[in-house]
């Protein structure tokens, strides 16, 4: 029988005692980031377009470059950009939107590291909870342009990608953009996940790979009608 660890123990009792402790109050908070998020999020009267990416890009960077090229183009269309409202390619989608004077939404979320506001979103939301912030990303986003990223990125393409998969959400463009970087990850999926039959060959339909930002913007155009 394997040992159990005094420091196992601990957290396991640690995790159970705060759990009895506050949570139903914890209920309210949640329910008021929602309430908060979709009333300010509901007066953005045109379609928008979710952009994710890493946290760690920095200016100057060929990503980041794209990703201002792309948010001011889509501003320029007449479409609200929505980031995680903090730096790295966030800073870039909001500065793009910001500067073709087009809604430029930051969802920033509250961490210990690393994510502090960037200053070009001219309709910030702070939030506590990863769950709620990720419902607002997709409800009222019409497409989503992945750039690269880390686990919080990943996390945020395949919310997506599972919600289309299994129809709780209509199909939108998700377009990755950088075909170096996501490449890999596409050949990984198709050797592995389809070759053992745990997705279906139209799944790998649901995202496409676009280099050039104007083609981004154009295809975003093509298919999600101002």
């Amino acid at each position: 029988m394997q040992k159990v660890s005094n420091n196992h123990l601990d957290k396991q009792q640690y995790w159970l005692d705060n759990f009895n402790v506050g949570d139903s109050w914890r209920l309210f908070k949640i329910m008021s980031e929602f309430v908060d998020g979709f009333d300010s999020l509901s007066e953005i009267n045109q379609p928008a377009v979710s952009i994710f990416g890493s946290a760690r890009t920095k200016p100057g960077d060929k990503y980041y470059d794209i990703t201002e090229k792309i948010a001011h183009g889509l501003a320029e269309a007449g479409y609200a950009v929505i980031t995680g409202g903090g730096p790295g390619i966030m800073e870039a989608a909001n500065k793009g939107a910001a500067a073709a004077n087009g809604v430029s939404v930051g969802l920033n979320i509250n961490l210990p590291f690393e994510q502090e506001a960037n200053p070009y979103s001219n309709l910030p939301l702070s939030f506590k909870y990863f769950f709620v912030r990720k419902v607002m990303f997709i409800k009222y986003a019409m497409a989503f342009v992945g750039m690269p990223g880390g686990f919080g990125t990943l996390d945020e393409l395949f919310e997506a990608v599972t919600l289309i998969q299994t129809r709780r959400i209509k199909s939108f463009p998700i377009i990755l953009v950088g075909s170096e970087y996501w490449n890999g990850m596409v050949k990984w999926i198709k050797e592995s996940l389809l070759a053992a039959g745990n997705i279906k060959d139209e799944d790998l339909f649901y995202f496409n790979i676009i280099d050039d930002p104007e083609e981004v913007v154009q295809t975003i155009k093509r298919t999600v009608i101002i």
